[in-house]
């Protein structure tokens, strides 16, 4: 079977995008055709200012609502990746592969140490490199295949440019990867801003839908989403974004298709309201599953612990090897 690694970074609470963008993808189908993993990866949320409370809280909530998603311990490998040592070793050695063009040249660093600066933050040497530890969580498990979003294409590829160098320099270690972008995944949008992905870490929640945002909170959010200027509902992105997202929103959590849905409707508030149940209903199952796990938190442990050990098992051999190949004397 094709080895799939993909991950959830705990710097804010899961939201309807994280969901219908990737995990219910790896619940219905990836967990199902690959040997698949899925990391809370922790470390990664080091690389910005943090409460170290609040990301021990925010990746046990992150591994608690995998779970209650649908991601079954038997069928995958669930784990956090902190608990795994080898990320941190294979990381170094990735760093002393990659250069420091391919570092600046991240999106994700402009971006964000920018942001740091404008807010009179320093710049964490860790957000320069943390792509060198996304690489080493990709090819430390020799995976074939990293579901990801458009924003996170850079990094596999540069995941793949350090596994071809290394095996070229050192000998042939790592499989190169690729990533891969699910049909079906939805790209879901901020209600408040429809011309932005909805993303959890957004300064303003209110047109963010959490996972464990209660029934009401949910209608409440969806009902308020900015709309378009004109009256006609229609699925076209560029003309009508709001409208489009709730199109989009609907038909992600029925089944449908957004423009047939669009010819179903005559106004906006009609949409918005079949739009909200339709997602308190795809998200009943899922708060409903959170509150069991986390009411029996022993459960939630044991699955992280057996998936660490199971991780550690595929990673350890991969890791010695490389460190081997590229000159470090093996521990006696």
């Amino acid at each position: 079977m094709k080895r799939i690694f993909s991950g959830v970074k705990p710097t804010g609470h899961l939201t309807l995008g994280n969901y219908l963008g990737a995990v219910r993808r790896w619940v219905e189908v990836d967990q199902h055709q690959a040997d698949a993993l899925f990391s809370v990866v922790d470390l990664h949320a080091l690389t910005v200012e943090h409460d170290p409370a609040r990301v021990r809280r925010l990746s046990r909530q992150a591994a608690t609502l995998l779970l209650a998603a649908g991601l079954d311990p038997e069928r995958c490998t669930v784990f956090v990746q902190s608990h795994v040592d080898e990320h941190t070793r294979l990381s170094y050695l990735m760093e002393c592969v990659a250069t420091d063009g391919e570092m600046r040249r991240m999106i994700q660093y402009k971006e964000k140490s920018v942001r740091a600066r404008d807010a009179g933050q320093s710049v964490r040497l860790s957000l320069l490199t943390y792509p060198a530890l996304m690489a080493a969580d990709i090819l430390a498990y020799g995976t074939d295949e990293v579901p990801v979003g458009e924003d996170q294409t850079q990094h596999v590829e540069l995941a793949r440019d350090l596994a071809v160098r290394f095996n070229h320099r050192y000998g042939r270690v790592f499989t190169v990867p690729k990533a891969t972008s699910p049909a079906v995944a939805a790209r879901v949008m901020d209600l408040q801003d429809p011309t932005s992905k909805m993303g959890k870490s957004h300064e303003n929640g209110s047109g963010i839908v959490y996972l464990l945002d209660d029934a009401d909170t949910v209608r409440r959010k969806v009902m308020r989403a900015v709309t378009d200027s004109g009256r006609e509902v229609v699925h076209d992105r560029e003309a009508a974004p709001g409208v489009a997202n709730l199109l989009d929103l609907l038909a992600a959590a029925t089944g449908g298709d957004p423009v047939g849905l669009a010819g179903e409707y005559t106004s906006y508030g009609s949409l918005k309201k079949d739009t909200a149940e339709a997602v308190v209903e795809l998200l009943r199952p899922v708060r409903e599953r959170h509150a069991e796990l986390a009411a029996d938190p022993g459960q939630v442990d044991r699955v992280l612990r057996e998936g660490a050990e199971r991780a550690r098992g595929m990673a350890r051999p991969l890791v010695d090897s490389a460190y081997r190949a590229i000159g470090l004397l093996p521990a006696v």
